[in-house]
């Protein structure tokens, strides 16, 4: 009964979300040209609040919660696992405060209406998985610009989307070289669940009336361990929270 609702409700909420990409995309150049960072970054907080409410048309609903006193004017490393493309919108504007950039690759800055624009000009990191040095020099300039700026980073250990939801093994490589630019960044897990649901069929149909959730879990003091402790204890705190909401 969902797949079949999907036919019908997919139209809708695709469409508004590529909309408000072709809206917002010369918007963007407007703001950025006219206000600097500031503006961009306001235009691109809206941008992820149509974008967030678009996947409502289909009937699906989507759940923040934040219960952790996070700081303000720190750097702060989110780790997240990754289940669908729906993963990033809501993660930008709920966590809009504390200025997080995405580390992306680099194929997905040119091409896509706003989203390769912000790709481009909104302060983050786009690395080539072809090139492991330029991606290390790429992740350093992005840590130094994060210590400067108090800015967090978005990240997604995991390297590939998880298909079934199931949480795969953390890499810890790219969140070292951060920490070596910026050791005082607090490391914040992130939980996704359920998001790969709306997509099992594909983009079309997407799957309707599902109840999706990102939670943020208890924060990792940098100074508490090695790196590769690090992540692996945000990897257990994460897998611990989803499969406790799939079962």
């Amino acid at each position: 009964m969902r797949k079949f609702l999907g036919y019908i409700l997919s139209p809708i909420a695709i469409g508004v979300f590529f909309l408000s990409l072709l809206i917002f995309h010369p918007l963007q150049w407007i703001c950025l040209k006219a206000g600097g960072y500031s503006a961009h970054k306001r235009c691109v907080d809206v941008l992820n609040f149509f974008l967030v409410a678009a996947v409502y048309f289909a009937g699906n609903t989507v759940h923040f919660i934040n219960n952790q006193n996070l700081p303000i004017g720190r750097p702060i490393i989110f780790l997240a696992n990754h289940q669908s493309l729906l993963d990033i919108p809501p993660m930008i504007f709920f966590l809009r405060k504390y200025h997080a950039k995405f580390i992306s690759k680099v194929e997905l800055a040119k091409g896509i209406p706003s989203i390769s624009f912000n790709l481009r000009h909104g302060g983050g990191a786009n690395i080539d998985r072809k090139d492991p040095r330029g991606s290390i020099m790429e992740l350093s300039k992005f840590g130094t610009r994060m210590k400067e700026n108090n800015w967090g980073a978005m990240i997604f250990p995991e390297g590939t989307r998880s298909q079934d939801g199931h949480v795969k093994t953390f890499q810890s490589a790219g969140i070292a070289t951060l920490l070596k630019k910026c050791p005082n960044a607090l490391l914040v897990p992130v939980a996704i669940s359920n998001s790969w649901k709306m997509i099992r069929y594909g983009l079309y149909p997407l799957n309707t009336f599902i109840s999706m959730t990102w939670e943020v879990l208890e924060p990792i003091e940098p100074t508490t361990g090695t790196v590769d402790e690090l992540v692996k204890l945000a990897e257990e705190r994460i897998r611990a929270k989803v499969e406790s909401t799939q079962s």
